[in-house]
């Protein structure tokens, strides 16, 4: 078992080579499963090439080459990796090696999604703080006005925040292109909403420097040498999953109170001093005086009947 800097934890190691997930390997180390050098490994061991690691008495493989996937999913896919969901997309895509989404397009939309067996470049890609660029084509229910492309434009309140600024204009009566650099939970719909808007077709055509082109629909191509050597510069100063995690919540913090659709009342103003101290000295596990977690069990301030939660 390796402590060098350039270890990997077990977890992910095991999962690069293609046989399960994090999340399985972690189960099949919790259950004794695994082995690092002659010795049953724990959870959080961190491990190298040199080590010599077998899962159920069967030697690891290699780590297989990475693989790196254009695909134009229809509707009706669903972005899981769940074979026992019908119509998931590794079925769909049906590739020889095991893969999975970077991200995902909700199953009414359609478009550009990649697909790759390297955990490290989903995670930079996705990281809503590293800022990269999707571009989608989306139609409308009604004629797009001059107001609508304003306002979508400045960011909507939805999901208890409001949407970062982002490009938008007009390609047609009822249809816009926008270009976002977050991915919030259907993002795009929930934004059209809020605005009096329905959203009757929505098609990823970019993700960075990858463009749709004219891949026809359910069929995937290979991302190009020279497409991987863009997206490895674009994405050289990105942040992981663990560090942009650890950055991002004091910035989320900094971002001031949660939007609502009503002004706040007066029951939401700062508290006085004496209760500040009360909620900092209240023991862990107890409802502190004043803090949100003294409202109804189960609540969240601000929540919506049948709202749903944020993705990803």
């Amino acid at each position: 078992m390796s402590e060098d800097k350039g270890a990997t934890r077990l977890n992910k190691f095991i999962s690069e080579t293609g046989i399960c997930s994090r999340r399985e390997a972690d189960r099949l180390i919790e259950q004794g499963r695994v082995t690092v050098n002659g010795e049953v490994a724990g959870m959080g061991v961190k491990v190298t090439d040199a080590d010599h690691v077998t899962v159920n008495g069967k030697p690891l493989r290699a780590k297989p080459k990475a693989v790196y996937l254009v695909y134009n999913k229809p509707v009706g896919i669903t972005c899981t990796t769940d074979r026992a969901i019908p119509e998931n997309i590794v079925d769909a895509v049906n590739y020889k090696a095991r893969i999975f989404p970077i991200g995902r397009l909700d199953k009414p939309s359609c478009g550009l999604i990649l697909l790759t067996n390297d955990g490290d470049i989903v995670n930079k890609i996705l990281r809503a703080g590293n800022a990269h660029e999707k571009e989608y084509i989306v139609s409308m229910d009604k004629p797009i006005t001059d107001d609508f492309v304003a306002r979508m434009s400045a960011g909507v309140p939805i999901l208890d925040t409001v949407t970062k600024p982002c490009k938008v204009r007009k390609v047609g009566p009822k249809t816009i292109n926008i270009i976002l650099t977050q991915g919030l939970n259907r993002q795009i719909r929930r934004m059209a909403e809020y605005l009096g808007f329905s959203v009757t077709s929505l098609r990823r055509v970019r993700i960075m420097n990858i463009e749709l082109g004219g891949l026809k629909s359910g069929q995937w191509r290979e991302v190009t040498s020279q497409e991987l050597a863009l997206i490895n510069n674009m994405i050289s100063g990105s942040s992981k999953t663990e560090e942009a995690s650890l950055l991002e919540q004091p910035r989320a913090a900094r971002q001031g109170p949660r939007i609502k659709d009503k002004p706040a009342t007066a029951s939401r103003s700062k508290p006085a001093a004496p209760r500040e101290r009360d909620r900092r000295s209240a023991p862990p596990g107890v409802a502190r005086p004043g803090s949100r977690s003294s409202a109804r069990p189960g609540s969240r301030p601000g929540a919506r009947p049948g709202g749903k939660k944020p993705g990803r």
